[in-house]
């Protein structure tokens, strides 16, 4: 077994699963979500509207912007509609690296996440504070054309700003120009002030691992790209789709969403 996986330690990608309604967790994945459950208790909701989100986000990229080669960080044990799913069924000649740090991430992507026969996926065990060997591996990925960037409930596990930023800055200056951002992270901007300071004492106390962002802070990560309509938006309010079945406020799903363009 590899000797960073450890059942004993909650992992986002793991908790994220269990919030789905998934079954690839573990006790205390499930004690961490049952506890950032109590500070915020449409976690779940917000879960599901976060994955909507890619859906719509990947499908406008691939479909409207014509983009066929995605890099997804923070990938996230495998679900409905993931994002070689979604981008293959527009193009099946899609190309998609997958990148996480949880070996488990890894172990059911290798195992379920299979391409069509036109397009390809790859695997890659890496953490996002590693941009440049990310990018050193992303072999498949040609990046003379455009790529889709996705980096979807992933940069608020990172609680410096900074830090965060220069990532970003890093792995966007890798693509080329016509190549697109999809953003998602958490924020408390959204929130009631009672369920804010639930949040703070959460974060305070170690019980929560999720950092949340302004929207200033939000936007500070989309210097220089155009905004896609209808620019930062609540993930549920992003381009919503009329026939879903869930429709979630900004309280319920209180995180920021936007895709990007990078000009020429």
């Amino acid at each position: 077994m590899n000797e960073g996986f450890d059942t004993g330690v909650a992992h986002p990608a793991r908790r994220y699963n269990y919030w789905l309604g998934g079954k690839d967790n573990f006790a205390a994945d499930r004690e961490s979500g049952d506890l950032l459950a109590k500070s915020y208790p449409a976690a779940r909701i917000a879960a599901r509207a976060n994955r909507a989100f890619l859906r719509r986000a990947v499908r406008h990229v691939a479909a409207e912007a014509g983009v066929r080669q995605f890099l997804d960080i923070g990938t996230g044990l495998p679900t409905a509609d993931n994002t070689h799913q979604v981008a293959q069924r527009v193009a099946p000649e899609s190309r998609i690296v997958y990148v996480d740090n949880d070996p488990m991430v890894m172990a059911h992507a290798r195992a379920l996440l299979t391409s069509t026969p036109e397009g390809e996926t790859t695997y890659l065990e890496e953490d996002l504070r590693n941009p440049e060997r990310i990018l050193e591996s992303a072999g498949i990925l040609d990046f003379t054309k455009p790529i889709g960037l996705i980096l979807v409930a992933v940069l608020h596990f990172l609680p410096d700003q900074k830090q965060s930023q220069e990532i970003v800055r890093t792995l966007v200056g890798a693509l080329p120009a016509g190549s697109h951002l999809v953003l998602s992270l958490a924020t408390t901007d959204l929130l009631t002030p009672e369920l804010k300071a639930a949040w703070d004492e959460s974060l305070r106390t170690g019980r929560s691992d999720v950092h949340p962002r302004t929207r200033e802070e939000f936007a500070s990560f989309l210097d220089g790209l155009e905004l896609v309509s209808p620019g930062i938006a609540p993930v549920g309010d992003w381009r919503p789709d009329p026939d879903a079945t869930e429709h979630p406020t900004p309280v319920e799903a209180s995180i920021f969403g936007a895709v990007a363009r990078k000009p020429s």
